[in-house]
């Protein structure tokens, strides 16, 4: 057996890509975790799980940290489709500067 490291699979653009990539994710999902994680205590602060009901008046039969996990997540997900659209819109390509978005007027 030898000590040297094993070639990389792949080329270093696409090396570079998942880096990008990774920073781009993370940049999105820990800011989101961390918001989710006031969120979730500021609305349990005010609101108790035992007293939730479903919209047709029956209680909800689950355990209050089931409540508040899945609160949570709810709040994980929303906060992080808002996040990832910001950097989507914040990302796009800038349009050449001699030409119209709907080439219009010419």
């Amino acid at each position: 057996m030898s000590d040297s490291p094993a070639p990389a699979s792949g080329s270093s653009s696409e090396s570079t890509t998942r880096t990008a990539l990774g920073r781009v994710a993370m940049a999105v999902v820990w800011p989101s975790f961390l918001m989710a994680g006031v969120l979730t205590a500021l609305v349990f602060a005010l609101v108790d799980p035992g007293d939730l009901t479903w919209f047709g008046g029956a209680p909800v039969e689950l355990p209050r940290q089931a409540v508040y996990t899945m609160g949570f997540l709810l709040f994980w997900l929303i906060i992080s489709l808002a996040a990832s659209l910001s950097v989507l819109m914040a990302t796009l390509p800038e349009l050449p500067q001699d030409r119209h978005p709907r080439a219009w007027p010419r």
